[in-house]
């Protein structure tokens, strides 16, 4: 008994030493993967057209943001007031300047909490917007409350642990 648990020990005793490192590090992998372009292509639905569409969303960004006020106006954002702008305009932004900043590891830890806060007004919107069913933990069903959970975590992991060694943040504080 006592060679296996000098086993366990030896072998997860390195694994401890490379958490400080591998954590952070398939964190960010994680979100690359799954995430990045998830929110990239949500982000693009939302430019306008033309060279300046990233200061003047589409109709369609009006209606992911402001499902319930675009309807009650006919789907004409033209007839939306003025603080549905800056919200689109932000939301869409975050939509690619968060994931990225991820990507290369530059602000991470802050660029995490962007996101988890994005994720949870996207969640809200979703709920009171569109209409989606939030589901509950625990319930033995793959729900969007869970589907959020994850994400969250995945985002509280960067938080916590930061970008790791191959990140722009690394770079940064080794100058």
């Amino acid at each position: 008994m006592t060679a296996l648990i000098s086993l366990h020990n030896s072998a997860f005793g390195k694994l401890d030493h490379a958490a400080n490192w591998l954590t952070p590090t398939l964190a960010r992998l994680t979100f690359v993967a799954v995430l990045l372009v998830y929110y990239w292509n949500s982000a693009m639905t939302k430019l306008g057209s033309g060279f300046f569409g990233f200061l003047f969303p589409s109709d369609g960004a009006y209606v992911q943001i402001f499902p319930k006020a675009m309807e009650a106006v006919g789907y004409d954002s033209s007839q939306l007031g003025f603080f549905t702008w800056p919200v689109a305009v932000a939301g869409t932004w975050a939509e690619f300047i968060l994931p990225a900043l991820l990507l290369v590891g530059l602000f991470t830890r802050l660029a995490a909490l962007g996101m988890i806060g994005f994720v949870w007004v996207q969640t809200f919107t979703d709920v009171t917007g569109h209409g989606v069913k939030l589901g509950g933990l625990f319930d033995n069903t793959i729900t969007l409350m869970d589907q959020r959970v994850m994400w969250t975590f995945l985002f509280v992991v960067i938080v916590i642990n930061g970008a790791g060694p191959l990140s722009l943040d690394r770079v940064l504080r080794l100058k």
